[in-house]
């Protein structure tokens, strides 16, 4: 064994707790860096009570995806590994390819995971990778959290998402694969600079005279994300101090907001809105500063779907009703992402945002203490035209809303990446 390969295989153990997932599946392109994290995990687990399993996601876009899948079939094959080639046929030819594409490769992965009692995925994201992303962050004026780049692991759709060869070179693992005489797939995709990526790796090439390698940047990206650990932390303790939930909205206190220093108090907000609105992308940052001057001047304001409401000694944050006035759901299916009901069997009924018409039918909202604009964002039962039920606005009937993950969430998720 080559003092390279020892080094990847300890890298890599590293990743696992002592007892590593008993099933433990790798996502595989093709390229080298998967086929090298293939290989390094079923020569790293050898004689434990450990199954590997491989898959690859085919996004359908390029011909000769479908040779490169049947190619890893054979590799998992020949050093027994299952694999399972996905298929991604959901694409209507409309909206950020690269950003759906990469949406479906990662729902196909946990569904792929969760239909096999997977628990854990490892992907085979690089040094490389890592720096790329920091140089794409940089080239939109990131701060903490996006310099962070790449997370060494998170959760999705209840699968744990690993990243275990995030410190390590590309070269180191097309080193490892060479000596061991193993082959791997060149996409073409990769040299194509019209793809913002593939500028990025050209231009670190061209930066390695000065010391920014791949190697750097990478520990750039973990100095950013140890700094972003400390924020959250502080962002949390400023919730708990500050932020009361009412029926799924966030109240702030706004003197204590006001003391907060900057950086926190964007955080706490940018929590705030985003916890309720849900969603993958946050709001823009010059945004949220238009919104963090108004709360200075006493204005309420409007942010990504939620309104900002200035309410003398406190900052209500709420949805918006026009963001969620289309919204409608089955009595049983989530509504806004958030809200589950809970009530008799009522044919024909459904769930939709109570809106100004149906507040107006709801003689007790003001009993509730809760803001006009504010209620009327909040789900409700509704057959046609006839208003059930309004839970959140004093007119419950025999119904009863809460959120999907509960109050306690909003505290907890600041910890959570």
């Amino acid at each position: 064994m080559s003092q390279n390969e020892a080094e990847l295989l300890s890298v890599l153990r590293a990743q696992f707790p002592a007892q590593p997932p008993r099933r433990l599946g790798i996502a595989v392109s093709g390229g080298s860096d998967s086929i090298a994290l293939l290989h390094l995990a079923k020569r790293c687990f050898s004689g434990e009570d450990f199954q590997l399993f491989a898959a690859t996601v085919d996004h359908g876009l390029r011909p000769e995806a479908v040779a490169e899948a049947e190619w890893v079939a054979r590799v998992a094959a020949d050093i027994g590994v299952a694999h399972e080639t996905l298929i991604w046929k959901d694409w209507d030819g409309t909206g950020n390819l690269q950003d759906q594409a990469r949406r479906a490769r990662y729902s196909l992965l946990t569904e792929w995971a969760r239909r096999n009692q997977i628990e854990t995925v490892a992907l085979a994201h690089t040094a490389d990778d890592q720096a790329e992303t920091v140089l794409m962050r940089l080239g939109r004026a990131a701060g903490v959290s996006g310099l962070a780049a790449i997370p060494k692991r998170r959760m999705q759709d209840g699968v744990v998402l690993v990243r275990p060869l995030l410190g390590v070179t590309r070269a180191a693992l097309r080193e490892f694969l060479t000596a061991a005489g193993l082959g791997w797939c060149d996409d073409p995709s990769n040299e194509n600079t019209r793809y913002d990526r593939i500028k990025a790796r050209k231009a670190l090439a061209t930066l390695q005279p000065l010391g920014l390698d791949a190697q750097v940047l990478s520990e750039v990206a973990s100095n950013m994300a140890r700094a972003r650990e400390a924020l959250d932390w502080y962002t949390f303790l400023a919730a708990r101090d500050l932020a009361v939930i009412d029926a799924g909205d966030v109240m702030l206190d706004l003197r204590g907001f006001r003391t907060l220093p900057d950086e926190i108090a964007r955080r706490l907000l940018l929590h705030a809105v985003c916890w309720i609105r849900g969603g993958e992308y946050p709001p823009r940052r010059a945004a949220v500063a238009a919104v963090m001057s108004a709360l200075r001047q006493e204005k309420s304001a409007q942010l990504h779907g939620c309104l900002i409401l200035n309410r003398g000694r406190r900052v209500w944050i709420c949805r918006e009703f026009k963001a969620v006035e289309a919204a409608h759901a089955r009595l049983g299916e989530l509504w806004d992402g958030r809200w589950v009901l809970s009530g008799p069997v009522s044919a024909d009924a459904e769930i939709r945002a109570l809106g100004p018409g149906g507040l107006a039918r709801c003689p007790e909202w003001r009993n509730t203490g809760r803001p006009y604009a504010a209620l009327q964002a909040t789900p409700a039962v509704w057959r046609g035209d006839d208003l059930i039920a309004a839970p959140l606005a004093g007119m419950p009937g025999s119904w009863t809303a809460r959120l999907k993950g509960g109050e306690e969430d909003f505290y907890a998720s600041l910890l959570s990446h």
